[in-house]
C-alpha cells in the first residue's frame, strides 16, 4: 500500500460512457495505490490530457468513436516516456493487439474491484522496471476464459494449432497439459512470436523449438518432427527448408 500521495499512480480514466467513468471513479477511490487526476470521454481528449497532466497510468476503454483505445495506445507508443496502459473493455477479442502494444493488463467489463487492483499492482511492478527495453516479440498472451482473461507467458506455450480463425495454444505436459482457444489467425500470431523460440512447421502448426527432439525422414520426400513427448508431426513442404536450416541441414 502507498504511504503518501507521491507514490500513488496518477491515473487518467478514458471512457465514452459517463456511467462507466463514474463506476470506475468509485472503484478507484477504494484503491490506495491510485490517484485519479482526470477523465476523458474520447481518444482525442485523452491524448491532450496525457500531454497536459502527464499521468502514470491510463485506464483506457477499447471501443470509442473516431479515436479508439488502440489508436490512443499506438500514438502513445511513439513517445519516449508514456503512461502505463490498462485496457478496460467489454470485448475480449482485442487482447493480442493490446499486448502487442505493451499494455500492462486487459480488464473485462463489468470491472470488479479486486480485478482492477491486480492490474494496478502489475502497473506498479512495471514502474519498478522502468528503463527496461520492451521486447518486439509477444511475451505473454491473455486468453478469454469465462468472465475474465487468463495470462499465459509465451514461454509456457509448447505448440500452436490453427483452428479456422482461431488458434489453440497447448500448455504443459502429461497430466498438467491444457489447451486454450484464442481468436487470432496462426499467420498473424506467427508474426508476433520470437523466431528464435518458435518455428512454423506446417500451415496449421507452430512449435516451440526446445520441444523438438529431432527430424525424421519417412520416405518419398516426407519429413516429420519428433517431439520430446514421443509424438511425430509432419512437416509441410513449404516449411521444410526452414526446419532443416534450424537443424543445420
Amino acid at each position: 500500500m502507498a504511504d503518501s500521495e507521491d507514490t500513488r499512480l496518477r491515473t487518467l480514466i478514458v471512457d465514452d460512457e459517463p456511467l462507466a467513468v463514474e463506476r470506475m471513479q468509485v472503484i478507484c477511490a477504494k484503491l490506495d495505490d491510485l490517484s485519479v487526476v482526470g477523465t476523458a470521454s474520447d481518444g482525442a481528449q485523452a491524448l491532450r490530457l496525457v500531454e497536459a497532466l502527464q499521468p502514470d497510468l491510463l485506464l483506457l476503454d477499447m471501443t470509442m468513436p473516431e479515436v479508439d483505445g488502440l489508436s490512443v495506445a499506438r500514438e502513445l507508443a511513439k513517445a519516449k516516456t508514456r503512461p502505463a496502459v490498462v485496457f478496460v473493455t467489454a470485448h475480449d477479442n482485442y487482447a493480442v493487439d493490446a499486448f502487442d502494444l505493451d499494455a500492462v493488463d486487459y480488464v473485462l467489463k463489468p470491472v470488479k474491484p479486486e480485478r482492477l487492483d491486480r492490474a494496478v499492482r502489475r502497473a506498479l511492478a512495471r514502474r519498478g522496471e522502468e528503463g527496461r527495453e520492451a521486447s518486439r516479440w509477444l511475451e505473454e498472451l491473455w486468453i478469454p476464459h469465462r468472465s475474465e482473461l487468463i495470462r499465459i507467458e509465451t514461454a509456457e506455450v509448447g505448440r500452436i494449432d490453427a483452428e479456422r480463425d482461431y488458434v489453440r495454444l497447448h500448455v504443459g505436459n502429461g497430466e498438467e497439459a491444457r489447451s486454450y482457444l484464442l481468436l487470432q489467425t496462426i499467420a498473424g500470431l506467427e508474426k508476433r512470436l520470437d523466431p528464435a523460440q518458435f518455428i512454423r512447421i506446417h500451415r496449421s502448426t507452430i512449435l516451440r523449438k526446445n520441444g523438438i527432439k529431432g527430424l525424421r525422414h519417412d520416405g518419398l520426400g516426407v519429413w516429420s518432427v519428433e517431439l520430446d513427448n514421443g509424438e511425430a508431426l509432419r512437416i509441410g513442404r513449404t516449411y521444410l527448408s526452414k526446419v532443416k536450416a534450424m537443424a543445420g541441414r
